[in-house]
């Protein structure tokens, strides 16, 4: 098996994998963005094993899978591996999907979400509830291994109601894992609270223990490169994702950068929706847009205003019109 977590200098740095957020035009905005040395690594959205195995539902969930012609130059060319993040909770399907995406798609790596907090998703024995599930959660894990020859991750939390953290990572070492990503909040705290990073710690101590070969890196609340690369030694860890700090800066990779001026900002958003019209066209809703244009429209005389007026496009000429007026000023 090609494991290219092992080759990856540390700290390692990832970006979450988020839906309705991190699909194939985010992915291209934020690599080219970023300096290759702190993103070595992309996920995809989540992508439901059940929905890939429906002749139907395949059509729609596929669309996580999609990666553009200019995103895969762009991560060739910046060397930065993208991983497909797989969810559900029978282990034939991940075993079936595993092979199919090895197969089909060219993905450097695949993650299993056991840390999504959505109460519908929970509810229906997916993602983070897989916790109290620590047997089924392996099998669905080795299944996946069986499948493929792409290392095996798996992205969780530390626990449903309260910390579990240390009985729950030495399951998940049984299964030698190529890396975990441990969020520090549990599944009712879904993002309230602090993540707590004594948690974190407390699993990777468990991995040195069971299996060294397993990288962790921990996750919550990290929202600068400097904040992260502290957490990592405090706490000894491999690395750390990112999650909701990219919607508070998109050069969050890149901690060189001098602080973007206004009309880089909005340069940056027209070219965010140039990409995501030309990748989408009308298969997605322009209101999936209008969650990213606010990270762009921020700390420059006018841009409450300019925000206003972007919530109200309802075409993306009527974004061009916007934005193209407010840099004419």
């Amino acid at each position: 098996m090609s494991n290219f977590w092992q080759s990856l200098p540390k700290p390692i740095f990832a970006l979450a994998p988020m839906e309705d957020v991190t699909d194939t035009t985010f992915r291209e905005i934020v690599a080219g963005l970023s300096d290759p040395r702190y993103l070595p690594i992309l996920y995809t959205e989540f992508t439901s094993v059940d929905g890939m195995n429906h002749p139907v539902g395949k059509i729609r969930v596929g669309e996580r899978l999609i990666v553009s012609e200019s995103e895969r130059q762009l991560l060739k060319k910046k060397n930065i591996r993208l991983i497909a993040q797989i969810w559900g909770n029978k282990p034939e399907l991940f075993h079936r999907v595993a092979r199919e995406i090895t197969a089909e798609y060219d993905f450097d790596g695949l993650d299993i979400n056991m840390g999504c907090p959505v109460k519908n998703v929970v509810k229906n024995g997916c993602c983070s509830a897989l916790i109290n599930e620590p047997e089924l959660a392996k099998e669905i894990i080795l299944a996946t291994k069986e499948a493929t020859h792409l290392p095996v991750s798996v992205k969780t939390r530390t626990g449903i109601k309260t910390h579990d953290t240390e009985v729950w990572i030495a399951h998940l070492m049984e299964t030698k894992p190529a890396a975990v990503i441990l969020h520090g909040r549990t599944q009712k705290q879904q993002s309230d609270g602090l993540a707590d990073w004594a948690e974190i710690a407390k699993g990777a101590r468990i991995r040195d223990e069971l299996n060294p070969e397993t990288l962790f890196l921990g996750n919550g609340d990290v929202m600068t490169v400097a904040q992260g690369e502290e957490l990592t030694k405090e706490y000894r860890l491999d690395g750390i994702m990112v999650g909701r700090g990219i919607f508070h800066n998109p050069w969050f990779f890149n901690p060189t950068h001098p602080a973007p001026h206004k009309s880089e900002k909005l340069e940056q958003l027209l070219l965010h929706t140039r990409i995501f019209e030309r990748n989408w066209g009308g298969k997605k809703n322009l209101n999936i847009l209008k969650r990213f244009y606010k990270i762009y429209t921020n700390d420059f005389v006018g841009a409450a205003k300019l925000r206003a007026e972007l919530m109200e496009a309802r075409t993306y000429d009527d974004v061009y019109r916007i934005v193209q007026a407010e840099i004419a000023i």
